[in-house]
């Protein structure tokens, strides 16, 4: 009896024992998913905090300003124009695409020489692509280099609207040249584009010496412009430069079916200050930098060469007339008379520096009839 007593005893202890080894095991097994789990809570935690930091320049969707709705004949304005109203106020959007680097970096950004500020919609790719081959290359100059950047919105809702920003994604991973932000991408919205360009330039390129302002249906002759701005007397980019095709004693239009019709309740003044044709000029990094400035306590009006001469008026800056823009196209001698003028005769080209309204082949012809060393002209 003793001796089954002890054997029993013996198996209890035993079995008591491995039970004991087991339920450490388990606990131990639990503690340590437990830590791990911990762990990889607090990766999260940091990866959540990398890219808060990471889009640190973004910004929350701007809200209607319903109280727009009070303003006098509102309900009489066309459709785009009350929504410019209810937005006027909004300055910061979120950003789908950034460049931080383009410049090298703010501290190197003063050996961009000109830098090409193209203002894009989502969907001119076609007129995108045919830049970057031609006037828009990124290349080095006469020894300084020429940088390129293309500035958006997002177009149209929905579907098409990530089909449109899918686009975009794909040429920034192929091209490393594309800036865009969260808002619509209108006619009416051209002056968001360029204050907002304006706030990413100061952060990013602030010392870039020269900038083109231009959009991706002009032709610019940037081998010229290099040159111009090269043969500037004491000017680095340092110094007040804005150069275009110059547009004075010019007020609002009042007409509703003209494309430039702006209202009493968008802008009271008859008369805008003298300004340089939107569809490019030229201007200095620092007059860029002084825009911005004044741009920060100048209501929003939405014709943005209009809103750029006002910022420079506030300055006490003017802008400056260059026969080499020719921002309403260019006339060529005797065309309406003679149809034996070529209107592709690159020798009518050759000296200016912009002209507005090219079609993309055409715009792709040009360039490489202006860039053959063996090109001849007349007088």
């Amino acid at each position: 009896m003793r001796k089954n007593r002890t054997t029993a005893l013996l198996i209890c202890g035993a079995f008591g024992l491995l039970v004991f080894n087991l339920w450490k095991g388990v606990l131990t097994h639990h503690t340590s998913n437990h830590l791990q789990v911990k762990v990889r809570m607090d990766d999260s935690q940091k990866e959540s905090t990398i890219k808060k930091n990471t889009y640190v320049y973004s910004w929350q969707e701007c809200q209607q300003n319903m109280s727009a709705a009070n303003i006098t004949g509102f309900k009489t304005l066309p459709q785009h124009i009350q929504d410019f109203l209810y937005y006027r106020h909004c300055r910061h959007f979120p950003m789908l695409l950034d460049l931080p680097d383009k410049c090298g970096g703010a501290d190197k950004s003063a050996e961009v020489f000109l830098l090409l500020v193209i203002k894009s919609s989502p969907g001119n790719y076609d007129r995108r692509e045919v830049l970057r081959k031609t006037w828009a290359k990124e290349r080095l100059h006469n020894g300084v280099w020429i940088r390129r950047v293309f500035v958006s919105g997002t177009a149209d809702t929905g579907f098409e609207k990530e089909r449109f920003n899918t686009i975009l994604e794909m040429e920034q991973r192929e091209y490393n040249d594309i800036i865009q932000w969260d808002f619509h991408d209108s006619f009416f919205n051209l002056t968001l584009k360029q204050i907002l360009f304006l706030e990413w330039m100061e952060r990013n390129c602030p010392n870039a010496r020269f900038l083109l302002n231009g959009d991706d249906d002009v032709f610019a002759h940037t081998n010229n412009m290099v040159e111009y701005l090269q043969g500037l007397k004491d000017n680095d980019g340092s110094k007040h430069l804005f150069a275009g095709h110059l547009i004075a004693g010019k007020g609002p239009v009042r007409k509703k079916k003209n494309k430039y019709y702006i209202p009493v309740q968008v802008e009271e003044s008859e008369s805008y200050p003298s300004y340089c044709g939107g569809g490019g000029f030229l201007l200095s990094g620092y007059t860029a930098m002084v825009i911005y400035k004044m741009s920060q306590s100048i209501t929003i009006l939405p014709i943005d060469d209009v809103y750029m001469g006002m910022c420079l008026a506030i300055a006490g800056l003017s802008p400056a007339s260059h026969m080499g823009f020719r921002t309403i196209g260019l006339r060529l001698p005797s065309a309406s008379r003679v149809q034996s003028v070529d209107l592709y005769d690159p020798c009518y080209y050759r000296d200016l520096l912009l002209i507005h309204r090219f079609l993309s082949a055409r715009m792709y012809f040009m360039w490489h009839k202006l860039t053959d060393l063996n090109l001849k002209c007349g007088p």
